[in-house]
C-alpha cells in the first residue's frame, strides 16, 4: 500500500486537512508534510517531500501543495502511485500575479500582514462561505500565524514556480482533479488544462465552492476523496 501525503498550501499547514484525516482510510500511512516551510522553491519543496517520505506515494496537494505534487511527479515518476490535485494550476505565474505577490511581499516586509490577508478572504472563499465567521478566523489564524517570513519565501517560490504543463503529460498515475466552481485563484480553466493534459484524470466539479475546498466543503472533498482511493488503491 502507498504512503499518502498531504500538501498543504500556501501558509497553511495539517490544519487544513483536519475535515479529511479522520475520515482517511485507515489502511494508508497518512502524513501531513510541512516541506514548505523548510524550502524557498517548489522543486526544493518536491525534493522534500520524496526524500521525509519512502515508498510509493499517493501525494494530495491543495493550492501550492497540488504545485509541489507536480513537481515530485517530474523528479521521481516511478515513486508516484498516484495524484490528487485539488484547486491547484500546472501554470507557471502571470506576470500580473507576480507584480500583486510583489506588492504583498512589501507589506509582509513592514509586518502588515493583516492588510492583504484579510481582503483576501473575498478571493479565497465563496461568497457563502466569506460570511461564516467562525470559518474565516480559523483561516486567518492559520494563515496570519505562519508569520511574515512563511509569507514572503512561500510566495517567492509559487512566483518562480515551474511550468508544470511541460511535463505533466507524463504522468501515467491515476490522476484526480478537484476544483470549486468559484475559484477565483486557481480558477476553473486551470482545471480544465490539466485535464485535457491526464486523460486518466477523474474531475470533481464542487459546487458553491472558493479556492479553500478541504475547508468549504468538507464532506464532498472526502466523499471523492475516498472514492477515488478505493478504486483504484482498494
Amino acid at each position: 500500500m502507498p504512503n499518502l501525503v498531504l500538501l498543504p498550501g500556501l501558509a497553511c499547514d495539517e490544519r487544513i486537512w483536519e475535515a479529511q484525516i479522520p475520515a482517511l482510510p485507515s489502511v494508508f500511512d497518512t502524513r501531513v508534510s510541512d516541506a514548505q516551510r523548510h524550502n524557498g522553491t517548489i522543486e526544493g519543496m518536491a525534493a522534500a517531500v520524496l526524500r521525509d517520505n519512502h515508498g510509493p506515494l499517493v501525494l494530495c496537494g491543495a493550492s501550492m501543495g497540488g504545485m509541489v505534487a507536480m513537481e515530485a511527479a517530474r523528479q521521481a515518476p516511478e515513486r508516484i502511485a498516484g495524484l490528487a490535485l485539488l484547486g491547484t494550476s500546472a501554470r507557471p505565474e502571470t506576470p500580473e500575479m507576480f507584480t500583486l505577490r510583489e506588492g504583498a511581499i512589501e507589506y509582509f516586509e513592514r509586518g502588515e500582514l493583516r492588510d492583504v490577508i484579510e481582503p483576501n478572504v473575498y478571493f479565497a472563499f465563496h461568497p457563502a462561505q466569506a460570511a461564516d465567521e467562525v470559518l474565516v478566523r480559523r483561516y486567518l489564524d492559520i494563515v496570519l500565524g505562519a508569520g511574515a517570513q512563511q509569507l514572503i519565501s512561500q510566495n517567492r517560490a509559487v512566483m518562480r514556480r515551474p511550468d508544470a504543463r511541460l511535463h505533466l503529460g507524463s504522468v501515467r498515475a491515476p490522476v484526480l482533479l478537484m476544483c470549486g466552481d468559484d475559484d477565483k485563484l486557481a480558477p476553473p480553466e486551470c482545471t480544465r488544462e490539466m485535464a485535457a493534459l491526464l486523460p486518466q484524470a477523474e474531475v470533481v466539479w464542487v459546487p458553491a465552492c472558493g479556492h479553500m475546498l478541504t475547508m468549504e466543503k468538507p464532506e464532498l472533498v472526502n466523499a471523492a476523496l475516498n472514492g477515488w482511493l478505493a478504486k483504484h488503491f482498494g
